[in-house]
């Protein structure tokens, strides 16, 4: 060059340079435009390719981002949104495909961060590791609660393919309609589901009905019936078209050997009389049930009594407002006292009470210085309060272990295929039906000589709730009712059941 030396250094124009000026001007941008870029793009997937030369890719991802919102919107304002998430939910090939879409769309958003941060990038060395820190955390901020949901839909499914049989029950069903049709349960005025309280272990030989529960829901309000069969009942009826009335055609009769807790472990010991079938212990409780309320019993679920603790404790515990006292880790002895099984006495005393699983297993099993029938009824009691308490933010952060206590514990034989219509029956429950309790007393009800014509005028009496139905008791989550005085502190309360069976809300049983 002229007037240069040619042992002078001479300065040549850097190739950025010489770009056009939208490129210069690119690079020599803030940093404080890098960091918003790289924020929008992290809040809404692909705002923050639209002023690069990746725009088309950012256009594409924010219209579909928008377009879902938009549809979510729709769908909540129309009152679908619950509806829709509950079948996705109790569907394992839906989840398994959202799980795809969830993937690639976190890979997508996060590939559009990296990109956002590299077209974004100032071209100075200051502050390099605060922008990589920067646009690290924005993906994290995505993948992180990606793979949170693509593991709740994994346990979600495993759950649902585990626990909910794939043929359907082993009764004749409630005879549904199509799931996919407007109103499956339109040809299904009631379902009555069978929850059965389990003592099987290994210290003990076969499985014994410890409880035995119906819930009985009007399909059209959702109104919900509660009804305990004490388990001590003699000459249980047998209907005949169970193979064990061909034993005992006059129903169980052998005296107070023969018990309704033992009709399951009767049905396995006599597999030969039940070909084809998969469970006659299961399949004979729920006939024989069936017999004694006059209700046709259409599904069932087991849970035992390991299980109950477990899935109380899953649940945070449950609240109950206790109308007795009750020992915990006690029986009875001879002469009617109370026997500690570690020698420290501990009671449930009346009142609002907050319980872990081992104390409502206690207050829903102890039968010490009590009787059977004041025990069904704190058995309704806490059945019901977990139903009621069931929180959904509390349920979903401990998803995962009470998922492992339902898959461990509880056995469903509602199919799989029917579970979109269950979730339309549950949302009618907590939309608007009542859920009431039937205690069956000791004037309805002689362990050893029942009358089942007058059980199942009481049951089908019961099915109707009162119009002008109304209870003075305390819910059992009040914080304001006042606690029962605590009676004598050597005994429990004797069961307050009244004297005359009718159906009542749960929170006067409770």
């Amino acid at each position: 060059m002229v007037g240069m030396r040619d042992d002078e250094p001479q300065e040549y124009e850097r190739p950025s340079d010489l770009e056009p000026s939208p490129r210069r001007a690119e690079l020599r941008r803030p940093p404080a435009t890098y960091y918003r870029r790289v924020a929008l793009g992290t809040v809404v997937p692909g705002a923050g390719l639209l002023r690069t030369r990746w725009r088309i890719l950012g256009w594409v991802m924010l219209l579909g981002a928008l377009t879902f919102a938009a549809y979510l919107v729709v769908r909540t304002l129309q009152g679908e949104a619950l509806k829709a998430a509950l079948d996705a939910a109790v569907n394992p090939k839906v989840l398994q495909w959202i799980g795809v879409a969830v993937m690639i769309g976190a890979v997508l958003w996060i590939g559009s961060i990296v990109l956002t941060a590299e077209e974004a990038w100032p071209r100075i060395r200051h502050g390099r590791w605060a922008r990589v820190a920067f646009a690290a955390a924005g993906c994290l901020l995505v993948a992180a609660p990606s793979a949170f949901a693509v593991r709740y839909l994994e346990v979600q499914s495993s759950l649902i393919n585990e626990v909910f049989s794939a043929e359907g029950s082993t009764s004749a069903g409630p005879g549904l309609t199509e799931p996919e049709a407007k109103d499956p349960w339109a040809d299904v005025p009631r379902v009555n589901t069978l929850l059965i309280g389990s003592d099987a272990g290994k210290d003990r030989w076969g499985t014994r009905t410890d409880s035995l529960m119906v819930v009985s829901t009007n399909t059209r309000t959702g109104d919900t019936l509660l009804v305990g069969i004490p388990r001590n009942l003699e000459n249980v009826p047998i209907p005949d078209s169970n193979p064990l009335s061909q034993l005992y055609p006059n129903g169980y009769n052998c005296g107070d050997q023969c018990l309704m807790n033992g009709i399951w472990t009767l049905a396995e010991g006599r597999r030969d009389l039940f070909p084809g079938v998969k469970n006659p212990g299961r399949q004979s409780t729920m006939d024989v049930v069936g017999e004694i309320t006059g209700l046709r019993i259409d599904q069932s679920v087991v849970i035992n009594l390991k299980g109950f603790r477990a899935l109380v404790d899953a649940m945070g515990g449950v609240d109950i407002n206790a109308k007795e006292r009750v020992c915990v880790e006690c029986s009875s002895r001879p002469d009617g006292g109370i026997k500690w099984t570690y020698g420290k006495q501990e009671w449930i005393e009346p009142g609002l009470q907050h319980l872990d699983g081992r104390r409502a297993l206690w207050y829903s099993r102890s039968r010490a210085g009590s009787d059977d029938f004041a025990r069904m009824r704190r058995q309704r009691c806490v059945a019901g309060a977990l139903i009621e308490q069931a929180d959904p933010v509390s349920l979903l952060r401990r998803y995962p272990q009470l998922a492992k206590v339902v898959k461990d514990n509880v056995s469903i034989d509602i199919p799989r295929d029917e579970l979109s219509a269950w979730v339309d029956l549950v949302l009618r429950i907590q939309k608007g039906g009542s859920i009431r309790s039937l205690p069956l007393t000791s004037t309805v009800i002689h362990p050893a000589n029942p009358d089942f014509a007058k059980i199942h005028a009481l049951v089908k009496k019961s099915l109707k709730p009162k119009k002008a139905a109304t209870s003075t008791a305390s819910p059992t989550t009040s914080g304001s009712s006042t606690p029962t005085p605590s009676p004598s502190k050597t005994k429990p309360s004797p069961s307050t059941t009244p004297d005359d069976a009718s159906a009542e809300q749960l929170a006067a049983t409770c």
